[in-house]
Order: C-alpha cells, then sequence, then structure tokens
C-alpha cells in the first residue's frame, strides 16, 4: 500500500466522521436543560438540585436545573431520535441508483453538502419537534447513502491483501467522530448547565425557554465536516470500476496507476485493469441487474448474510448505550456531571481505541473469528452490567463495575461487531449488485437502528437495566449465527468472491447436484465442450464425487445451465465452476 491509497481510503472514511458526530451529538443535546425545555420534554419551575442530583432549597448548594418530565417525554425523544435513522434508511436505498449513475466519489460529494444543509435545519429549528425531525431526517439521508458508498468505495480502490483493514477506516472515523461530538458538546454542557442563572427563582412560566445557544452551536457544528468531507471528495479520483463499467477505460487506467505509484503500462495496472475489463464485461452479458437478483441462487446466501450481520449488529445494544449512555449513568446512580461528561468521554474514548485492534484482527484473524468471539464477550458483559447494577445500593463499587461492564461491552463490540459487518457487505458481492447487496445490509442496520432508537427510551423507562439481559439474548443468537452461517472471506480477492460463496456445501449442495446432472447429459451431446472444462479445471471431479455423495432432489429445471455450458467463449476464472458460468451469462 502506498500513501495515495491510505490518503484515498481515509479521506473517504470522512463519511464516517459524519455518522459518528451526529451519534454522540444527540447523546449530549438530549440532556441540555435548554434543549428539554424548548421542544417540552420538560418543564422548569425555578427549583434547583445539588452537586448529587438531590433537590434541595438552598440557593447557595443549588448546582443544577430541577426540571420536571412531560408526560410525552419519551415519545418526542424517541420521534427526534429515530427521524435521523429513517432517513438514513431512505438514503441506503437512494445510494443504489445515486451510486451506480453518477458514480461513488460525486455521490459521496452529494451526500455531505446533504447533511451540511441538514444540519443547518437543525440548528435553526423552531419550537416544534416536526422541524428539527425533518432536519435529522435530511442529515439521516446523507449518511445512510454515504454508509453504503463509503465502505464500497474503499474497497474498489483498496489491494486485497489489506481490503479489510482501510474499510474497516470507516467505522474507526465513526468512532472519533463519536469522541469529537462528546469531547466538544460536553464542554459545552458544563458552561451552560452548571449553575445557571436563575436557581432558585420562582417562574411563572414553567415552559419558558432558557438561552438556546448551547443545543443550536452543537448541532450547527456540524456543518463543519459536512462541508470538510465535500470539499476533500473534490481531490478524490472516481472508482476505476465504475469508469469501466461507463466504458471510460482510459481513465480508469490513470486512475490505477495513481493509486499504485507507477505508470500505466505497468504491468500491475494492466493486469488490474483487464481483470475489471473482463468482470463488467460478464456484467453485461448478464444484463442490468435488479434487487431480485439479490435473491437469485447464487447471490442470496450473502444477501441473507449481510442483512442479518447488521441486524445483529444494532441488536448487541451498542446504539442504546451510544443514544442514551448519559440517562443510562444517571439510572446507575452517578452524579449529573459524572453522567453526563465524565463517562461519556471515557466510554467514547474506549470505542475509538478499541477499533484498532479490530483493524489489525479483521485480516489476521478473519471477519467470522471476530464475530464469534465478539458476540460472545458482549453477551457475558451485558449480562454482568445487570447483575452489578442491581446491587448499585450497596455502596460506590457496584456502580464503578456496572459502568466497567459497560465499558467491556463497548470495548467487545468495537474491535470485532463494529467494523466487520461493514467490511463485509462492501466485498462479498459482484460488481452488477454490489452497491444493490451493500444497501440492503445499509438498510437493515438502519432499520433496526430506527427501532432501537425509538423504543429505547420507553425501554429504559419500563425495564431500567433489566434491558441488558435482552440485548445479551440477541448477543447469544448472533453467535449461533456467525458461528454456523457465516462464511469467511478474509484475504479473497474481490472478483472471487462469487466462488466462496457458491460452492458452499451445505447451502449449495443442491445446485451443484443439479450442475453434475447438466454435465453428464453435455458429455453426451457435445463432448469437445467437456473436454474443454476437464482440462481446465481437473478439480471438477472432486466436486461431482462430493456431489453424489449429496443428494437433494432437483427442484428446478436445467436448461440455463446447459446453455451456459455450450456458450462459445467460456473462460473459469474461479474456483467453482457454477460461479464461473453464472458470471458469463
Amino acid at each position: 500500500m502506498n500513501s495515495f491509497q491510505f490518503l484515498v481510503a481515509l479521506t473517504a472514511s470522512f463519511g464516517g466522521l459524519l455518522f459518528g458526530y451526529e451519534v454522540g451529538v444527540m447523546n449530549v443535546v438530549l440532556v441540555m436543560d435548554a434543549f428539554r425545555i424548548f421542544f417540552k420534554f420538560h418543564h422548569w419551575n425555578g427549583d434547583g438540585l445539588d452537586e448529587k442530583g438531590q433537590p434541595t432549597k438552598d440557593v447557595a448548594n443549588m448546582m443544577y436545573r430541577d426540571l420536571k418530565e412531560a408526560d410525552n417525554k419519551a415519545t418526542l425523544e424517541g420521534l427526534i431520535t429515530s427521524s435521523f435513522v429513517l432517513g438514513a434508511l431512505c438514503g441506503a436505498l437512494m445510494a443504489t441508483y445515486l451510486g451506480e449513475k453518477y458514480g461513488r466519489q460525486r455521490t459521496i460529494m452529494i451526500g455531505a453538502c446533504i447533511f451540511t444543509c441538514g444540519a443547518v435545519i437543525q440548528g435553526l429549528s423552531a419550537r416544534s419537534w416536526v422541524m428539527i425531525a425533518i432536519g435529522r431526517l435530511i442529515t439521516g439521508l446523507s449518511i445512510g447513502c454515504n454508509g453504503v458508498l463509503c465502505p464500497t468505495y474503499i474497497s474498489e480502490v483498496a489491494p486485497a491483501k489489506i481490503r479489510g483493514t482501510l474499510s474497516s477506516c470507516y467505522q474507526l472515523m465513526t468512532t472519533f467522530g463519536i469522541i469529537v461530538a462528546a469531547v466538544i458538546n460536553s464542554i459545552v454542557w458544563y458552561y451552560t448547565n452548571v449553575k445557571p442563572e436563575g436557581l432558585g427563582k420562582a417562574r411563572s412560566n414553567i415552559w419558558e425557554e432558557v438561552s438556546n445557544f448551547e443545543w443550536r452551536f452543537a448541532l450547527l457544528f456540524q456543518v463543519v465536516p459536512g462541508l470538510g468531507l465535500a470539499l476533500l471528495m473534490c481531490f478524490l479520483p472516481k472508482s476505476p470500476r465504475w469508469l469501466c463499467s461507463k466504458d471510460r477505460d482510459e481513465e480508469a487506467v490513470e486512475v490505477l496507476a495513481k493509486l499504485n505509484a507507477t505508470s500505466t503500462s505497468d504491468e500491475l495496472v494492466q493486469s488490474e485493469l483487464k481483470a475489471i475489463q473482463e468482470d463488467v464485461a460478464a456484467t453485461r452479458a448478464a444484463g442490468s441487474s435488479s434487487f431480485g437478483e439479490l435473491f437469485s441462487p447464487v447471490i442470496r446466501r450473502r444477501t441473507f448474510i449481510t442483512f442479518l450481520m447488521q441486524l445483529f449488529q444494532q441488536w448487541t445494544g451498542i446504539n442504546v448505550i451510544m443514544y442514551y449512555q448519559s440517562q443510562i449513568y444517571n439510572e446507575i446512580g452517578f452524579t449529573k456531571f459524572m453522567s453526563t461528561v465524565v463517562l461519556p468521554i471515557i466510554n467514547n474514548f474506549v470505542n475509538f481505541i478499541s477499533t484498532f485492534p479490530g483493524m489489525w484482527g479483521i485480516e489476521r484473524l478473519g471477519r467470522k473469528t471476530l464475530l464469534v468471539i465478539g458476540s460472545l464477550m458482549m453477551m457475558v458483559f451485558h449480562i454482568s452490567t445487570w447483575a452489578f447494577s442491581t446491587q448499585t445500593s450497596k455502596g460506590k463499587t457496584w456502580e464503578y463495575l456496572a459502568v466497567a461492564s459497560i465499558f467491556l461491552m463497548v470495548f467487545s463490540f468495537a474491535w470485532t461487531w463494529g467494523p466487520v459487518p461493514w467490511v463485509y457487505q462492501a466485498e462479498v458481492f459482484p460488481l452488477r449488485v454490489r452497491v444493490k447487496g451493500s444497501a440492503v445490509g445499509t438498510v437493515s442496520n438502519f432499520l433496526n437502528n430506527w427501532i432501537i432508537a425509538f423504543v429505547g427510551p420507553a425501554l429504559m423507562k419500563a425495564w431500567s437495566t433489566k434491558t441488558f439481559l435482552l440485548f445479551a439474548a440477541a448477543c447469544l443468537l448472533a453467535w449461533v449465527y456467525s458461528q454456523f452461517y457465516v462464511i469467511e472471506c478474509k484475504g479473497v480477492s474481490i472478483d472471487e468472491m462469487d466462488a466462496k460463496m457458491a460452492v458452499d456445501p451445505q447451502y449449495w449442495c443442491k445446485i451443484v447436484v443439479k450442475l453434475y446432472f447438466v454435465l453428464i447429459n453435455n458429455i453426451m451431446r457435445n463432448g469437445n465442450v467437456i473436454g474443454k472444462i476437464f482440462l481446465l479445471h481437473p478439480r471438477i471431479s472432486n466436486t461431482f464425487s462430493f456431489a453424489k455423495s449429496n443428494y437433494f432432489s432437483i427442484i428446478q429445471q436445467t436448461t440455463n445451465y446447459r446453455n451456459y455450458l455450450l456458450q462459445k467463449d467460456i473462460k473459469l476464472l474461479q474456483s467453482s465452476l457454477y460461479s464461473r458460468l453464472y458470471n458469463k451469462n
């Protein structure tokens, strides 16, 4: 890897920083007094709380406002928080069209501009939850779109050997964005919510606004990373795979040469270009792609793997912690300052630092191994968090043990389930459906994120820390899924992924059997073609032996497979005969 490849991957990963800042900023904004009063989550009659968060009538000891919760607080909080995720869901679907029509690089740039517009609407919101929800929905459109295209773009410009490491930069920048938001907005919260004006003075209008600088600044600050990403993307090259798909091969070879720091005539550049051209030609021969193709026999396994992987990522409970961690710490028994400033910053720092072991392990240990380890670790720490939280009345030690379990759960997530789903979905699909396949994973992520964000406040209010047991059960299911269903793809070239998926013995055995009978039929009718296949692929006999020992009933006609074999220019470029034939259809 050269410095330009790293710079391109890092810059594209700034799409994750936008996502991270949006997640991190809401955790603090939701506990800002001015925000709560402005949107009528709470009202304030002038009473105050002491340093430990207990009501007091002594003005000298008052530190914070004693806000009274409105009846619809959980609903409004869920609506505002989840509107962002709903927008991200729609943005992920938009990415499939925009990414293929206008290219990954240009669409990411447009998405950054949309994010900026949404941030402005949020920061200038009128006193209605509808306007800020619309602003968050718009920023969500950008995050959903870039959530699909940023990892895809990185995977298409990265070498196969370090593709996982560079793709995980997106998750790294997401965690960095969270910690940046936590630090900046915790400082703002401290200077505007500790010993504010008016403590101890009765208010005739309990719904009267206080200074709204704090939350407006926090939300408007999102303009900075939004415009920054849009500007930086102007200097990045277009995806060479996308350029070839648009018959712009000359531009593609120049980009490949620049990415590899060599000339356009270099053997490496020419071989990469040829591989891309062949993949594009095969894609065109098969016709235009559709979402329905994601559920075709050779693709659907990876579609289900990707969808479920992103589903389980959200049901690990990570975003309940990231969105509402200040309220969780307060529920455990910590002071308002510790819950809002100190503990979230520590937790977000743990989240950021823990991403680095994931970047190391994703190539050395493999994607599947990280998922298996991570799900077991998170299950254990969810259970321990609940167990310790039930003992907090016995002393501070139990409170710190509960928080330590939360930190360890975040660590377990950040180096395993944090980066792996984004890397996995960007590398397992063939070029013709790559954006659509990645979109399915991203839609799953944001759909479940929306559910979590919407029901999170009500769930925590009803179940308190018992909610962690629900997430522990989800982590157990995630372990079963990872252990018995996910296929490892470490170190596999992105253009050879079809083969690894297609030859999975338990899932694709019936397809191998059908192919076996088609080949036998063609041996009788066209010996020359079959002879060619056997010469180019001697391991086919082993495939037949496997097929015969694993009988599945034939449920589909074999006419199409026979036609595959009779094509004039068959090229067996991958280890699975079926996937080769599929690509050359």
